[in-house]
């Protein structure tokens, strides 16, 4: 079996290598903040720094919040290349810029090994679930080695293109999802106008054609948007990446007023 090595177990990182560790892959954990390390007792080795933890892994899953800190994981010092054997795969679980993961596939090719992006959706119960969807860019067979540990925490590993593909496919659909999250706040401001109950709404709407996943969000916080202040910062990157992506006039308009009133609505 394939030596995974897991750099990043927070709320969506910790239940992915819970996962891997589950099914039996032999495992090595770092994570910055010792703490984090706890939930996970004495089972899963645990490497002093990212050189060490790559240095006895076949692949190496980071899983940070942005593209500083996976440049940091990386390349920093007693950063992963400092470490990284020949023949090793370094995955991209962070949703992070495509031609980030471009650049830095490059560096890990001048090192013997081969980098995919595969960002992952569903959160933290998904992952905890085995069920995330994983959309991956990179070579084809350097996946095929990766698929029996996606599949140990993922339902879906869809292969998307050459790396950076699995991170635009992420980013739109973020971009996606915090659009719909002002739409369903605004459809359920607009029950209570017309005198209809947001909850019975609600749950009629999840089983009609007007359904979506960030409704069942807004719903369940009574179309407060504010409740989700936590996530505004992550979102509002995400957006802020695929515009910056698709350059000045390209991204549509529609999605980018509803994606900036949802932003706004969260941090009000």
């Amino acid at each position: 079996m394939m030596r995974v090595g897991f750099i990043g177990v927070g709320s969506q990182g910790g239940p992915m290598a819970h996962r891997i560790i589950a099914a039996g892959f032999p495992t090595t954990l770092y994570a910055r903040r010792p703490e984090a390390l706890e939930p996970f007792g004495d089972g899963p080795a645990v490497a002093d720094s990212p050189a060490a933890l790559a240095a006895t892994s076949d692949l190496v899953g980071i899983c940070v919040v942005d593209d500083a800190g996976v440049e940091a994981v990386l390349t920093g010092p007693d950063g992963v290349l400092s470490g990284l054997q020949p023949g090793s795969i370094v995955v991209i679980h962070s949703t992070v810029h495509p031609e980030t993961c471009r650049r830095l596939a490059g560096v890990v090719a001048e090192h013997g090994s081969t980098l995919l992006d595969a960002p992952v959706s569903g959160g933290a119960p998904a992952a905890e679930a085995g069920t995330l969807l994983v959309m991956v860019g990179g070579d084809g067979d350097a996946l095929s080695q990766c698929r029996p540990v996606f599949e140990s925490y993922s339902n879906q590993v869809v292969h998307l293109g050459g790396v950076g593909a699995g991170q635009t496919t992420k980013l739109v659909n973020n971009l996606l999802f915090t659009a719909h999250l002002a739409t369903a706040a605004a459809a359920l401001e607009l029950a209570r106008g017309l005198g209809t109950d947001p909850t019975a709404l609600a749950s009629v709407l999840a089983h009609g054609s007007g359904a979506s996943f960030a409704l069942g969000i807004v719903a369940a916080r009574d179309g407060d948007l504010r409740q989700m202040a936590m996530a505004a910062p992550l979102l509002e990157k995400d957006v802020r990446l695929v515009t910056e992506l698709a350059g000045p006039g390209v991204t549509p308009t529609v999605l980018l007023e509803s994606a900036h009133r949802a932003l706004e609505q969260m941090t009000s």
